[in-house]
């Protein structure tokens, strides 16, 4: 009877977890299944509760690592393993990789990107431990656990059935909880719908997209257990990204051009369907209904080169009932003068850790797109803006404190090397006839005088040339306020004035 009491105590476990309850699935078993970037309900399908622990997805050694390893401590009968390394985006994000280093390898005392005291996971690949979590109790988590990598989720599914099958095992000590810093952030007041960013190349617009969503972005409920910071509406225009892909020395981007490389094809090419696999933006583009939408575009632009139709969808309509539906749901190419413009579409976007490689991958489609038109027809085209627009665009919480990191160290600096042209034109001010304030609008090309305001009030001027063009820079008008006044002060005093003077 004794026997039978204790088995039954063994068995019956239940995974609590501490940390992001709302994106694990949990049963009653002692194993815990890792699946990265494969979908968690393609392995937890072929279950039943009772022979898992829990199964989650693990995105980023960065960001996920921790807290995997917090709800781990607070349920210590998880005795057995399963991590699933499947996919071309596992490689690609390191975290199963970093994972596993931990399992082998341990970690050390050291610093995380924001300079915070934390322990480093002896990895190849990034990866942090908050310094709460108490060293001792990480040691004995790493030698209690049994785990084993997999390839597929056939395997992962035997792997957690054979797990299950064996006689169960007791937890390896008591639940363990530790101190978890919270960060949150200061919010100025400002716009919350429709901004419009502009940079010459991927690093400079994505510091500027940073800096606007930390300082004034609302702070929402993720639905995944956590926050971000968003802006609805904003649209980011790289006029001059080279075709190689400028990264700043030393890169201080979330990725570097290996990362790049291996995520080009993402966008670019085919993919097969593999069950627990989500779609690649490439495989929607290519293949997802029937059509290969770049070819399509290639040839409606080859067959009529001022196309306002060469369009590509890769929202699906299913999507709504299937889940996991693409962040990226429209591409727009467009050639005006010559330049091959692309506009992508999104309707969530994760500025901070997503946006560039997304950024770069779609400049490599309209550099792909502009090279098969000149090699199939007469045309040559040189390739225009990349415009993306980010319906939702947010920063998760746990990017919040490398945000601010990122605007210490980059916006300033940024914007001491800025082109200060404006396309909406120049302006010269001074003194007219009858001691009035007179202001000519020239182009910004070959300087021909497009408008003249005179008035005796700078505050009339400033608001006259505002309603005129409303797209002026907030810098310029500023500037021109500065010079109306000065103007404006030497009329009183009966001295002469000159701009810039």
């Amino acid at each position: 009877m004794a026997m039978t009491t204790t088995l039954h105590r063994l068995t019956d476990f239940t995974y609590q977890p501490k940390y992001k309850p709302g994106q694990l699935t949990c049963g009653q078993g002692q194993t815990a299944v890792i699946t990265g970037w494969t979908v968690k309900k393609s392995v937890v399908n072929h279950l039943q509760p009772g022979e898992f622990a829990v199964v989650g997805q693990l995105y980023s050694p960065t960001r996920g690592i921790n807290f995997l390893l917090r709800n781990l401590l607070v349920n210590p009968h998880v005795r057995f393993l399963v991590v699933l390394n499947a996919t071309r985006e596992d490689r690609n994000a390191g975290a199963q990789q970093c994972l596993m280093d931990f399992l082998r390898h341990g970690f050390e005392r050291g610093n995380s990107d924001t300079g915070q005291t934390c322990w480093v996971i002896r990895s190849g690949v990034k990866g942090y431990i908050d310094i709460e979590v108490d060293a001792l109790a990480l040691e004995q988590l790493r030698q209690s656990l049994e785990w084993q990598e997999v390839s597929s989720v056939t395997a992962a599914v035997e792997a957690v059935k054979r797990y299950a099958s064996q006689v169960p095992l007791p937890p390896w000590g008591e639940p363990l909880e530790f101190p978890l810093q919270t960060y949150t952030p200061a919010v100025m007041p400002g716009e919350l719908y429709g901004h419009r960013i502009e940079g010459k190349t991927v690093a400079e617009t994505w510091v500027k997209i940073i800096h606007r969503i930390k300082t004034t972005g609302t702070l929402r409920p993720t639905g995944y257990d956590g926050q971000w910071q968003e802006l609805i509406d904003l649209m980011a225009v790289v006029t001059d990204e080279p075709e190689d892909f400028y990264i700043p020395e030393p890169n201080y981007l979330p990725c570097d051009r290996g990362f790049i490389n291996d995520y080009l094809p993402q966008m670019l090419e085919d993919a097969p369907v593999i069950e627990g696999v989500k779609y690649t933006y490439g495989q929607r583009l290519r293949s997802w209904f029937g059509r290969d939408q770049i070819e399509q575009v290639i040839e409606k632009l080859i067959g009529e080169i001022d196309a306002a139709s060469a369009v590509m969808s890769l929202w699906d309509v299913r999507d709504h009932e299937m889940g996991g539906s693409p962040c990226l749901n429209h591409v727009w190419l467009r050639v005006t003068e010559g330049k091959l413009t692309l506009t992508a579409l999104f309707r969530s976007n994760d500025m901070f850790s997503a946006w560039p490689a997304n950024a770069f991958g779609l400049r490599a489609l309209q550099s792909h797109i502009r090279d098969q038109i000149q090699q199939r027809s007469p045309y040559r085209l040189t390739l225009g803006p990349l415009i993306t627009i980010s319906q939702s665009a947010h920063i998760y919480d746990d990017c919040w404190e490398n945000a601010e990191k990122l605007i210490t160290n980059q916006y300033d600096r940024l914007l001491k090397h800025r082109d200060y042209g404006d396309p909406v034109g120049n302006f010269l001010v001074e003194i007219g006839e009858g001691q009035v304030l007179r202001v000519s609008r020239t182009t910004p090309g070959s300087g021909e005088v497009i408008q003249e305001y005179q008035d005796k009030d700078p505050l009339r001027l400033i608001r006259q040339i505002c309603q005129d063009a409303p797209a002026i820079q907030p810098d310029h008008i500023g500037y021109l306020g500065i010079e109306l006044q000065k103007a404006k002060a030497g009329l009183a005093a009966g001295q002469p004035y000159s701009q810039d003077q």
